[in-house]
């Protein structure tokens, strides 16, 4: 065939509908046509025939109106198995999808009265399992039929699919072809045949000054979008007092992996040192629910995924006092124990973990031990009868509370190394101090300074590393110098 046969070009406007040969043989036909749409279809094509015909041949359109496009919809696969059977979540989402603007709003769409609804009904979770922002679509297609005989569905392939949603954005499917070559479509056939496309936005550029009041546009409906979310939320929220740092912590015990007993269950409690201070109904410890234990990896690993939240607050001391030691930070000590069927615990290992002083998500693991009595008896009364060595005083995990000596000594105190324990934890940090300007960053960040004590620290560090290096240039200095003259300026001296 003569290769002017074989190629077309064709400029396709937004929902610019081309017939193809099938759609004019099609509604020719006026017992073909039943709706509204069929008959101006009818129309349209009347006036092409008499015009000369249409344009194009083998590239036509389907807009959003025609029947095509909601069937395609409807009918995509969400695999590409040939015998694929629809879930029952795929046949409930086939018809969520809402298209059209001119919808009746559905129940709860709108902000300004509730943001939340407690008691969903079903037609509520239906609509807004998934995002239900309007679109319009549209199908560039091919009709890849034989020379000459074009006009069969079967033939017929999408070539391009766009779509624009409610929010402006369009997507085209496939991209634009660039400088990546032509696509490829080859057909199942007897001769196989194989046809390249390629697809180049043909929109003008946008003027500098439309693009300016664009942009400005955009600002207007940005700015006002900010000030309706402001006042849905508010502004009435609690502050703490100047000087005083708020920490806020969701906290969830995850798991518990490595020991040697089953049923593992965690008691924990949280140690406030001085300047900090919560609530009167705060809890500050709690006790896990008992889990059974999996291999996972080779471990076994009980699955707790406890939750707890600690709500603490900061007190700064005077800024006039300058103050030599360095702010603590809160301890969260812990406790793993395992019960068996006839309600014996034993302690399977103490830990202890303090608190991350940056905000964020924190993932930490932590090991543990317990204590052991040597000989085979403590190892016995253990294994039949429960019961094992324990804390008094869980803080001497770390520094007991009541030491007020400068020296502790654990010689001769005999443990073991045992499991460990995950901790997840989301931690908030608010304080006034966060909402000062830029010129008073210095005061901004004196509370976070003396908390972690990283300033102070840096500082003597500093301080330390300038004398060492000015001391050195100063013997380096007196070195250099001949010896007469420093030992005449002795003797002057």
């Amino acid at each position: 065939r003569p290769p002017e046969d074989e190629e077309e070009e064709a400029e396709v406007g937004w929902q610019e509908k081309l017939f193809s040969q099938f759609e004019v043989d099609l509604y020719l036909n006026e017992s073909a046509c039943q709706t509204p749409l069929d008959w101006q279809y009818h129309e349209e094509i009347q006036k092409l025939e008499k015009a000369g015909g249409r344009k194009n041949c083998r590239i036509f359109t389907y807009t959003d109106h025609d029947r095509f496009t909601n069937l395609e919809e409807l009918c995509q696969k969400v695999t590409d198995l040939d015998h694929e059977v629809p879930s029952y979540l795929v046949e409930r989402m086939a018809n969520v999808r809402r298209r059209r603007e001119d919808r009746r709003p559905v129940e709860g769409s709108s902000l300004k009265t509730k943001i939340i609804t407690w008691e969903p009904s079903e037609e509520f979770i239906k609509n807004n399992h998934v995002i239900n922002t309007p679109v319009q679509t549209m199908y560039i297609m091919g009709d890849l039929g034989p020379y000459g005989k074009l006009g069969h569905r079967e033939y017929e392939n999408v070539l391009c699919t766009i779509k624009v949603d409610g929010n402006g954005v369009i997507t085209v499917k496939p991209d634009f072809t660039g400088t990546k070559g032509a696509y490829r479509i080859e057909l199942d056939g007897e001769k196989r045949e194989v046809w390249e496309y390629t697809i180049e936005n043909a929109s003008a550029q946008v003027q500098p000054e439309e693009e300016e009041r664009e942009q400005r546009v955009f600002r207007d409906l940005y700015g006002r979008h900010r000030d309706y979310l402001s006042g849905l939320v508010g502004s009435d929220f609690e502050m703490p007092l100047p000087g005083t740092l708020r920490l806020f912590m969701n906290g969830e015990i995850v798991s518990a992996q490595g020991y040697e007993y089953d049923n593992l269950y965690v008691h924990f409690f949280l140690e406030l040192p001085n300047q900090w201070s919560s609530s009167p109904f705060q809890q500050l410890s709690g006790v896990t629910q008992t889990c059974a234990t999996k291999t996972v990896g080779g471990d076994n690993v009980a699955y707790f995924c406890y939750p707890f939240t600690v709500d603490m607050f900061y007190t700064q001391e005077d800024e006039g006092v300058f103050s030599y030691s360095l702010p603590q930070w809160p301890i969260l000590y812990f406790e793993v124990l395992s019960l068996d069927f006839w309600q014996r615990y034993r302690v399977e290992g103490y830990g202890s973990l303090v608190l991350p002083a940056s905000p964020g998500v924190h993932m930490l693991t932590i090991p543990t031990w317990r204590p052991v009595e040597l000989g085979t008896v403590a190892e016995m009364r253990r294994f039949f009868i429960g019961g094992s060595p324990e804390l008094e005083d869980l803080t001497y995990i770390r520094i007991p509370s009541t030491f007020k000596g400068k020296h502790l000594s654990r010689f001769g105190f005999r443990t073991e190394t045992t499991g460990s324990v995950t901790f997840r934890l989301y931690c908030l940090q608010q304080s006034k101090a966060f909402l000062e300007n830029s010129a008073l960053r210095q005061r901004m960040q004196s509370v976070l300074d003396r908390l972690g004590g990283f300033s102070q620290q840096s500082s003597v560090y500093n301080v330390l590393e300038a004398f060492q290096r000015a001391r050195r240039r100063m013997q380096e200095a007196r070195e250099s110098l001949p010896q007469d003259l420093i030992n005449t300026s002795a003797s002057t001296v």
